[in-house]
C-alpha cells in the first residue's frame, strides 16, 4: 500500500491510539499484607528469566506485581483499584503491557509501566467511549500490538474500503462464500431438527421420550477470570448481512489493530482493520516484520490469518479452534508458521504451514497430536526451536516441551496440580514459568528450570491455605452421564465432607458459561463455601462444552439448544440414580450462559429443581442481542442465531418467553457494569417471578462487570449465594 493510501485510510477511521502519560500509581512498591488468601496468574517473564509480571489479588483486586522467579522479593507496579486481566513483558525488557478495565466493567484499556513501576502510561483505550485489547509485542520490543473498538463513524464520515489482495489471496476484508461453515469431520450429534421452529415459536416437542433435535438455526451455518480467560476481542468476524453492517442494519462498529510505539516516539503502524468485527487479535509478528498474525472470527469460527504488514494484504487463512488466543509463531526466517489448529479435525493439534515470500500457504504438516485431546496451550523459546506444549486430557492436563528443529520425542514434564493455565518460556537457558490451578490449591505461578522439577514461587499461596483451617479441599470425581438421544456428557462431582457412604445428599447443578467453556478439576471457592454448608456439587459439561471435540462443540447450534436444556435435567437424573444426590433437594446455578441455563432449565423442568441461583444470564435473548455489546453480538449470533433471520428461534429458545411455568424462588445475581449480559436480563426475570407471587431476590454488585474480580465482592456473592441454597433447600 502507497504512504498516501495509508495515511488515508488512518484519518478516515478514528484517531489511532497515541500513549497518554500518568503520574506515578499512587502506593508503596512493596509488599503490602495479603488480605484476603490470594491468587497469582497470567505470569510473563523478563529476557533473562529471573522476574516475572503476573497478576495477584492479595490486596482484594487483581493488580500487576512483579516478583523474582526463584526468590521472595515481590513488588506491586500499579497500585489503583482497576482489576489488571493481561500482561505481557516487553522482549527487550524495557516496559510490562497489561489490560485494566476501569471500573470494573468490559470496556477495557492497555497501559504500559516500566519495570521499576515509573513511566506509567495509557497506550490504547484512553477514550471513554472505545476499548482496546492487548496483543503481542514486536521481537525487539520496540512496539506493541493493540486492537482498538471503535463505535460507528459519524454520520458523513466515509470509511475506504479495504485494498483489494493479489489474485492469489483474499482480502483481509472480505471473506469468500460458505466461510462459516465447518471443515473437515466435526458433524452436529443428535437429532434431525436442523434450524426448525414449531408453528407456535415453541420449537420441537421435547417431552419425556422425545428426540432432542437440533441443527443450525441460521441459514448457511452447520471464557472464573484466572483460570478461564478473559472477553475481549480476541478472534473476528463479519457483518451477519454479508454487507459489512451492523445486526440492526446501522453502521457497524469497527475493530483496528495497530502496532504502538509506548514511548510515543514512533507513529502508530496499522495491521488490520475490520467493520462489523466479533473480535480480532494480533498474535505474532515476524522478526523481519513483513509478516503478522492476526486471530479473528466469531466463536466456532476461529481464523489464522497471515497479514503482510506493507500492504495490508491477506497471504493466507487458515482456520483455527477456540480457547487461548496465543495461537502460534513464525519461525525466524517468517518460512514457518507454528499453529494451534483443528483444522480438519475433531481436537486442535500443531501443525507447522510453510509461507512463501508473500505469506501464501504452500504447505501443510502436523508435527503434534493426541488422539481424544485438544492442544490447548503453545508456548516458544525465544530462538523458536522448542515449544511447549499443554494437551487437555478430559478436562486436566499434561505438559510437555518437544523441539523443533529435531526428530526428538516430546518430554513430559510432571505437574503438581491438574491444570496448567498459561505457560511462558523464561530466559535463554530455556526455564518455563507455569500458571498452575487444582482442586487442592488456589491459582499460583511455578518456575520450572530446565530439566528440573516445578517448584512454586515463593509469593503464591501456599496449598495449606486454599481453604479455611479445619476445612479440607474437596477433590472432585469425574462422571460421564448420558443424555436422552445417546450423547455422553462430561463433568465433576464434589462431594460434602462427613456424609455417610451411599447415603444421597442435596446436590447443586452448576453450569459453566460460554457455552464453549469447559468444566476442570480446579479450585473454585464458591464450590467450597456450598460444601462447606453441606451441599454436594456436580458441575457438568453439556453439549456445547468445549473439550470433547468439534462435533460437542456444535452439537447445541440453532435448535440443538433445546437438547442442551434437557441435558442438564439428564445430567440431575444421572446423579439421582447413581445414588450421590438427593431427588428431593436439587438445585441448578451456573454463571453467563450458565445463568441463561439455569433460567431455561427452571421453566423448561419446574418439577425438577427446588430453586435456582441464575448469575449474569440472558432472560432474553432478543434484549440481550438489542443491549450487549456489538462486537458481542455479532460473535453471539453466530452461536444463538441471528435477531432478525432467527427472531421466533431466538423467543422460543428465551426462558422469559416460558415465565409462566416457573414454579420455584430465584435469586438473580448481576455487575452493576455488565455491558456484555446487561443487568436489565436479571431484572426482567426477577420481575416477572415476582409478579406471579414467587420468591425472588437480585443481588447488584457494584463496581463489578461480567467477571467479579473483588475479593470483597466475590466473597459476598458466595455467602449470598449458599444461604439461599440452604434456606429454599431445607438444611
Amino acid at each position: 500500500m502507497a504512504a498516501d493510501t495509508r495515511d488515508r485510510l488512518i484519518g478516515a477511521m478514528t484517531a489511532a491510539p497515541v500513549p497518554v502519560p500518568l503520574a506515578d500509581a499512587a502506593g508503596t512498591r512493596d509488599t503490602p499484607r495479603p488480605l484476603v488468601a490470594h491468587g497469582c496468574w497470567y505470569p510473563s517473564a523478563d529476557p533473562t528469566g529471573e522476574w516475572v509480571a503476573f497478576i495477584c489479588d492479595r490486596t482484594g483486586v487483581p493488580q500487576l506485581w512483579t516478583g523474582l522467579a526463584n526468590g521472595s522479593e515481590i513488588h506491586l507496579l500499579d497500585a489503583d483499584p482497576d482489576p489488571v486481566t493481561e500482561v505481557s513483558w516487553s522482549p527487550d525488557g524495557r516496559w510490562i503491557a497489561y489490560t485494566v478495565a476501569p471500573g470494573g466493567g468490559e470496556h477495557t484499556r492497555v497501559l504500559c509501566v516500566r519495570p521499576d513501576g515509573t513511566g506509567r502510561r495509557i497506550v490504547a483505550g484512553a477514550d471513554a467511549d472505545s476499548s482496546a485489547y492487548l496483543g503481542c509485542w514486536t521481537r525487539d520490543g520496540s512496539a506493541v500490538a493493540v486492537t482498538v473498538a471503535e463505535p460507528p463513524p459519524p454520520t458523513g464520515l466515509t470509511v475506504l474500503p479495504e485494498p483489494s489482495a493479489p489474485d492469489h489471496g483474499t482480502a483481509f476484508g472480505d471473506l469468500p462464500a460458505g466461510w462459516a461453515e465447518r471443515d473437515g469431520p466435526a458433524t452436529l450429534l443428535g437429532g434431525t431438527g436442523h434450524g426448525q421452529v414449531g408453528p407456535d415459536g415453541s420449537g420441537p416437542d421435547h417431552g419425556p421420550g422425545a428426540p432432542a433435535g437440533h441443527g443450525t438455526g441460521v441459514p448457511g451455518r452447520a471464557t472464573d477470570g484466572p483460570v478461564h480467560g478473559t472477553a475481549g476481542p480476541d478472534g473476528e468476524g463479519p457483518g451477519l448481512d454479508g454487507g459489512g453492517s451492523g445486526l440492526d442494519g446501522g453502521a457497524p462498529d469497527r475493530l483496528t489493530a495497530y502496532l504502538v510505539d509506548p514511548s510515543g516516539l514512533g507513529s502508530p503502524v496499522l495491521v488490520a482493520a475490520e467493520s462489523g468485527a466479533a473480535t480480532l487479535r494480533v498474535c505474532d509478528v515476524s522478526q523481519d516484520g513483513r509478516l503478522a498474525l492476526v486471530r479473528r472470527g466469531p466463536r466456532g469460527r476461529r481464523e489464522a490469518v497471515v497479514v503482510r504488514t506493507a500492504d495490508l494484504a491477506t497471504g493466507s487463512v487458515l482456520r483455527v479452534g477456540d480457547g487461548d488466543p496465543w495461537i502460534g509463531r513464525f519461525s525466524q526466517d517468517g518460512r514457518t508458521l507454528w499453529l494451534r489448529s483443528d483444522h480438519e479435525r475433531q481436537f486442535a493439534a500443531l501443525l507447522a504451514a510453510t509461507l512463501d515470500e508473500d505469506g501464501g500457504r504452500v504447505g501443510l504438516s502436523v508435527v503434534a497430536e493426541r488422539e481424544g485431546s485438544d492442544l490447548e496451550l503453545l508456548a516458544f523459546a525465544e530462538d523458536g526451536r522448542t515449544a511447549a506444549l499443554a494437551w487437555n486430557v478430559r478436562g486436566a492436563s499434561e505438559l510437555e516441551t518437544l523441539s523443533l528443529s529435531t526428530a526428538a520425542r516430546p518430554r513430559r514434564v510432571p505437574l503438581p496440580h491438574e491444570v496448567v493455565t498459561r505457560i511462558t518460556r523464561a530466559g535463554p537457558a530455556g526455564g518455563t514459568v507455569l500458571a498452575l490451578s487444582g482442586s487442592q490449591r488456589r491459582p499460583g505461578v511455578w518456575w520450572a528450570p530446565p530439566g528440573g522439577l516445578s517448584a512454586r514461587t515463593p509469593w503464591s499461596s501456599r496449598d495449606e491455605d486454599a481453604v479455611p483451617p479445619g476445612r479440607l479441599p474437596v477433590r472432585p470425581v469425574p462422571l460421564r452421564p448420558t443424555a436422552r438421544d445417546g450423547v455422553r456428557l462430561g463433568g465433576w462431582y464434589y462431594r460434602a465432607a462427613g456424609r455417610d457412604a451411599g447415603r444421597p445428599g442435596p446436590c447443586v447443578i452448576h453450569l459453566h458459561g460460554g457455552p464453549e467453556e469447559q468444566e476442570r478439576p480446579v479450585f473454585d471457592p464458591l464450590y467450597h463455601e456450598l460444601l462447606g454448608r453441606g451441599l454436594d456439587v456436580f458441575a457438568p459439561d453439556v453439549r456445547g462444552s468445549s473439550g470433547w471435540g468439534r462435533s460437542f462443540v456444535d452439537a447445541d447450534l440453532g435448535t440443538g439448544r433445546f437438547a442442551a436444556i434437557d441435558d442438564v435435567a439428564d445430567c440431575a437424573a444421572h446423579v439421582v440414580l447413581d445414588g450421590l444426590a438427593d431427588p428431593t433437594r436439587l438445585a441448578v446455578m451456573g454463571r453467563s450462559y450458565g445463568g441463561y441455563l439455569t433460567m431455561a432449565s427452571l421453566v423448561w423442568h419446574p418439577e425438577l429443581f427446588r430453586t435456582g441461583v441464575a448469575v449474569c444470564g440472558m432472560s432474553d435473548l432478543s434484549t440481550f442481542f438489542a443491549g450487549t455489546e456489538p462486537w458481542i453480538a455479532e460473535s453471539a449470533a453466530h452461536k444463538y442465531g441471528h435477531p432478525v433471520r432467527d427472531r421466533e428461534l431466538l423467543r422460543a429458545l428465551s426462558p422469559m418467553n416460558r415465565v409462566d411455568a416457573l414454579r420455584v424462588p430465584l435469586l438473580a445475581v448481576h455487575g452493576e457494569h455488565d455491558t456484555n449480559v446487561p443487568p436489565g436480563e436479571s431484572e426482567q426475570m426477577v420481575r416477572a417471578a415476582r409478579e406471579r407471587g414467587l420468591p425472588a431476590e437480585m443481588l447488584t454488585l457494584r463496581d463489578e462487570g461480567h467477571e467479579f474480580r473483588r475479593a470483597d465482592n466475590r466473597r459476598l456473592f458466595r455467602r449470598a449465594a449458599a444461604d439461599w441454597m440452604q434456606r429454599h433447600l431445607g438444611l
